[in-house]
């Protein structure tokens, strides 16, 4: 499992979308991100940078997949199954 470096806060929104995460509010330079499901809400905020650092990335995908219960590399394949 390799994550892409190159990627953009705005780019991840758009991919994080395929998980069914929605935008909702934006304050300053960070974008919240919601998923409604039968877990109920999950937030994440992302930051809008040219390119995320990839601690933040790990971080923000590592939380997804906790609150999916998926592993960690399934969720990187499928969100960045184009990007690579």
């Amino acid at each position: 499992m390799r994550i892409p470096r190159e990627v953009s806060g705005q780019e991840l929104v758009k991919l994080l979308g395929k998980l069914g995460y929605k935008p909702t509010r934006q304050t300053g330079s960070h974008v919240r991100v919601t998923c409604i499901s039968e877990k109920g809400e999950h937030h994440i905020t992302i930051p809008q940078h040219g390119s995320l650092r990839i601690g933040t990335l790990n971080n923000i995908i590592a939380d997804v997949a906790s609150y999916l219960n998926k592993e960690k590399a399934d969720i990187v394949d499928e969100i960045f199954a184009n990007k690579r």
